[in-house]
C-alpha cells in the first residue's frame, strides 16, 4: 500500500506561482507512474499532468501546457507540480495519484480509473 500526502496549495494571484508536492510512504513509489489531477467545484476530476515511473515521459493537459511542470525526485519519494502563470480557472483541489498495479511500464497514464492510490488533495484558490 502506498500513502500519498499533498502539500503546497494556497491562495494565489493572477500570474503567480505555486509548487505542489506529493510525498509517498509505504511501498517505494519510484517504480510507479504518477499523476496530478484537479477537481473544481461542480466539475469532474480531470488530469493535469502525468509522469512515467522513471520520469522520462511526461504528459500535460492542453489547459496547463507551457505553464505547469511535473517532476519527480525518487530519492525523496516525492513528485512535484510547479505551477506558473496561474489563472482563475486553475482554482481547484489538486490530487496526486499513483498507478501501483504497473511495475515495469515506461508509460504515463491519463485515465483516472487506472490510478489506485490517491492523496487527500490540496486546495489552490485564485485570489483577485
Amino acid at each position: 500500500q502506498v500513502q500519498l500526502v499533498e502539500s503546497g496549495g494556497g491562495l494565489v494571484q493572477a500570474g503567480g506561482s505555486l509548487r505542489l508536492s506529493c510525498a509517498a510512504s509505504g511501498r517505494t513509489f519510484h517504480n510507479y507512474p504518477m499523476g496530478w489531477f484537479r477537481q473544481a467545484p461542480g466539475k469532474e476530476r480531470e488530469i493535469v499532468a502525468a509522469i512515467s515511473r522513471n520520469g522520462g515521459r511526461t504528459y500535460y493537459a492542453d489547459s496547463v501546457k507551457g505553464r505547469f511542470t511535473i517532476s519527480s525526485d525518487n530519492a525523496k519519494y516525492t513528485v512535484y507540480l510547479q505551477m506558473n502563470s496561474l489563472k482563475s480557472e486553475d482554482t481547484a483541489v489538486y490530487y496526486c495519484a499513483a498507478v501501483t498495479t504497473v511495475l515495469y511500464s515506461e508509460l504515463y497514464y491519463v485515465n483516472p480509473v487506472l490510478y489506485d492510490s490517491w492523496g487527500q488533495g490540496t486546495q489552490v484558490t485564485f485570489s483577485s
